[in-house]
């Protein structure tokens, strides 16, 4: 393996070896503290662009496991391990890591000290870094480093990820029609919804509000995403329109983008919140629970509207990860609950099939 470095925006550099695809890439540089889970890391569309560092030291011990993809392709711009194992053991292996990154034109770095890696970028935030074969020059940043800002690396995220035509998924006991805005779903929300009874249209994250209102749907499903959610104008206009009309699931980029639509701003957190294993705290059963999360921006409590109540909040910094708005029939939350969360989650879908269930009464 040939030798390559990670440079980052504060000038800390990091050598490696290379592994995945052949080239330079720059990105904005997250971390996953996941102990599972590579493969819905490495697919989950929410990290279009961005440069994810796995802080378990073993990644690839398992291979390639199609089933377990959150989308059919990865979105990373570079991947940072500590040690891409060459030898998986697993029966429903279908290949390898480094194999599979070269395919798809992912530059990967290994060898590298990943908490040490983490413990920089908890203390300056997330920044832009560079994966590059040059070696660095002495007291002197790469060009990409000092041009572009972080925002920059992300832009038009959605629109990349985005489906390009609507999709229907339409299982036999279906008792409720269910549109589902695309900014960048992952497989596990829409198995969720189809578990719960939901007959799901997939929508392009563009789609007007006035085809959802005419399509005879029951509710509508705002799913999570990439990128900065105010880089979004237009979708939160119409996702304004929607508002009071249909019962509304918001969550991830959906979350923050149903905020943005009643009139409340956004911020960008320090290093963000990412992986398996982030608390937080459901503030109506007054219990702690482990979620999956991937974001890098949140709500700004005190700029909610008096009707939203907040519903979840985050145990590390007290950041919200929860809104109700009772008025308008909509539930809203920044973790992903479809991700093999605590049976407690799963209470938001039952939440929002009761939602459709009593609008179709007419209560």
């Amino acid at each position: 393996m040939k030798k390559v470095y990670l440079i980052l925006q504060n000038g800390r550099i990091f050598e490696g070896r290379a592994f995945g695809a052949d080239g330079q890439v720059c990105g904005e540089l997250v971390f996953s503290t996941g102990v599972t889970g590579y493969l819905q890391s490495l697919t989950d569309p929410s990290y279009y662009g961005q440069i994810l560092v796995q802080t378990f030291p073993l990644i690839g011990n398992y291979g390639l496991v199609p089933e377990e993809f959150e989308s059919p392709d990865t979105h990373l711009a570079g991947y940072v391990v500590r040690e891409c194992c060459d030898a998986p053991s697993n029966y429903r292996c279908k290949g390898r890591l480094d194999e599979w990154l070269k395919e798809r034109g992912v530059v990967g770095i290994c060898g590298v000290d990943t908490r040490a890696l983490t413990a920089v970028i908890r203390e300056y935030g997330s920044m832009k870094a560079i994966i590059t074969d040059t070696p660095p020059a002495e007291n002197s940043l790469p060009d990409e480093l000092t041009v572009y800002s972080v925002r920059e690396t992300s832009k038009n995220a959605v629109a990349a990820v985005s489906c390009k035509e609507p999709e229907v998924f339409a299982p036999a006991n279906a008792k409720f029609k269910v549109a589902l805005y695309d900014f960048g779903v992952k497989k596990s929300l829409i198995l969720s919804l189809l578990e719960n009874g939901c007959s799901v249209t997939l929508l392009p994250y563009n789609t007007p509000a006035s085809e959802v209102l005419s399509g005879g749907y029951d509710g509508v499903v705002l799913s999570g995403g990439p990128g900065n959610p105010e880089d979004d104008p237009q979708v939160i206009i119409e996702i304004r329109k929607l508002i009071s009309k249909l019962p509304i699931l918001a969550t991830g980029l959906g979350f923050q983008l149903l905020a943005l639509s009643v009139g409340a701003s956004t911020s960008k957190l320090k290093c963000g919140h990412r992986g398996s294993n982030q608390p937080v705290r459901d503030l109506s059963l007054d219990i702690c629970c482990t979620t999956y999360q991937n974001h890098g921006y949140t709500v700004d409590a005190a700029t909610l509207p008096p009707y939203a109540r907040v519903s979840f909040v985050n145990v590390n910094d007290g950041s919200v990860e929860g809104i109700d708005y009772p008025a308008h029939r909509a539930i809203s939350v920044q973790f992903d609950p479809e991700m093999d969360g605590p049976k407690n989650h799963r209470r938001l879908f039952d939440e929002f099939v009761a939602m459709m269930a009593n609008t179709e009464k007419g209560e």
